[in-house]
């Protein structure tokens, strides 16, 4: 596996910082903790990679500046009641602001997005298919659209639930089958009625050759419209 994203933290209140750098740290990324302008200015100058920062909307506009300059497509957070001055153009900059109190499921989505958004896009088509039920670590969901590298779940979800870990199991009671996926992202959504659901996009990783065949077929069929057997195989 891939070594986790560092996320660089420049934010100077040590409470908030640890509470966000425990949420990032529990997604499977790297917190990287630099409390200062300057601590977290080196640590960009340090041609260490990083995916992202969260900096706090009182930092001067330099050192966001300087993360841009380095690689344009390094995404900022920026939390406070307004972002630094002297950025311009906070669009093509790829920054985005949030305030005070940070809501964890706003900002984990917000930092999954925009790490996703700067990597190289899919390379197979996404089908949309009707909805079909699926299994995530012992609770019901549901799979609302798939491609040949992964799936786009809807899970269960409350103001208490966490979300979904980084790698997990799906068990598809209509192939027959069970994968291993990755956490791409996650995003809280409105459901039906009065309940929420968590929108999720995984990707499948290093499963057993007769579970991604079995995934395969399927996609396939559902991308010809054909109506084909689906041979049960032991989910595990």
């Amino acid at each position: 596996m891939a070594a986790r994203p560092r996320i660089i933290l420049a934010l100077p209140n040590a409470s908030e910082c640890a509470v966000i750098a425990d949420w990032v740290a529990a997604e499977g990324m790297e917190p990287v903790i630099r409390s200062s302008p300057g601590a977290a200015l080196n640590e960009v100058r340090s041609g260490r990679p990083f995916e992202l920062m969260v900096a706090d909307g009182a930092f001067t506009a330099g050192l966001i500046t300087t993360a841009t300059e380095r690689n344009p497509r390094t995404p900022t957070v920026v939390i406070g009641d307004s972002a630094p001055a002297g950025l311009g153009n906070a669009a093509d900059c790829r920054i985005m602001h949030l305030t005070r109190p940070v809501d964890r499921a706003v900002l984990l989505c917000t930092i999954s997005m925009a790490i996703l958004e700067g990597r190289p896009v899919r390379c197979s088509t996404r089908k949309l298919v009707n909805r079909f039920d699926a299994i995530v670590n012992n609770v019901p969901a549901h799979i609302i659209d798939v491609s040949k590298e992964g799936l786009r779940l809807e899970l269960p979800r409350d103001r208490r639930t966490p979300p979904p870990p980084p790698y997990f199991r799906v068990a598809l009671p209509l192939i027959g089958a069970a994968v291993t996926v990755k956490r791409m992202w996650a995003r809280p959504w409105p459901g039906k009625g009065l309940t929420e659901v968590t929108l999720c996009g995984v990707a499948l990783l290093q499963n057993r050759s007769d579970s991604e065949r079995a995934w395969q077929v399927f996609v396939d069929t559902i991308a010809s419209g054909a109506n084909t057997s689906f041979a049960p195989l032991e989910v595990r």
